[in-house]
């Protein structure tokens, strides 16, 4: 079981390093002007969110495998795993809307200037605190 958790670990470190990195470029990228560095941010939005999408699907793997194999008998009653559970859902939903962005900035849509991007680029932070401290100090 410890493999599984320290895989789990792994995958969900390597998952945040894109999904705080991302957000971080579209800042970059919105205040971009010329047509190299356009081309340069969507080519490195592409290959991150590349790397987030494999590191979501293995944190999610072992993060369900743990479910599963012990977790969820150990834990179903306790309030903290279905709030992280949940706050781990809008992170696939933040990682969606990021696809989304990477789509509009590939076509040339982007509507949005850096200052929309430096507040979007907090949410993942923010959801990473709270389920540190859901999963750390289970406060109920």
């Amino acid at each position: 079981m410890l493999w599984i958790k320290a895989l789990h670990v792994f995958f969900v470190i390597s998952w945040f390093a894109p999904l705080f990195y991302l957000p971080r470029l579209f800042v970059y990228h919105a205040d971009t002007k010329d047509e190299a560095g356009n081309e340069r941010f969507k080519i490195m939005e592409r290959k991150l969110y590349g790397m987030m999408k494999f590191t979501s699907i293995g944190a999610l793997v072992f993060g369900l495998w743990m479910l599963y194999d012990y977790a969820w008998v150990a834990y179903s009653g306790s309030g903290w795993l279905h709030a992280k559970l949940f706050l781990v859902v809008l992170l696939f939903g933040f990682q969606f809307y990021c696809y989304k962005i990477v789509k509009q900035f590939r076509n040339n849509e982007n509507t949005r200037n850096h200052v929309f991007y430096r507040w979007f680029n907090e949410i993942a932070a923010l959801l990473a605190i709270a389920i540190v401290i859901l999963v750390i100090v289970k406060p109920f």
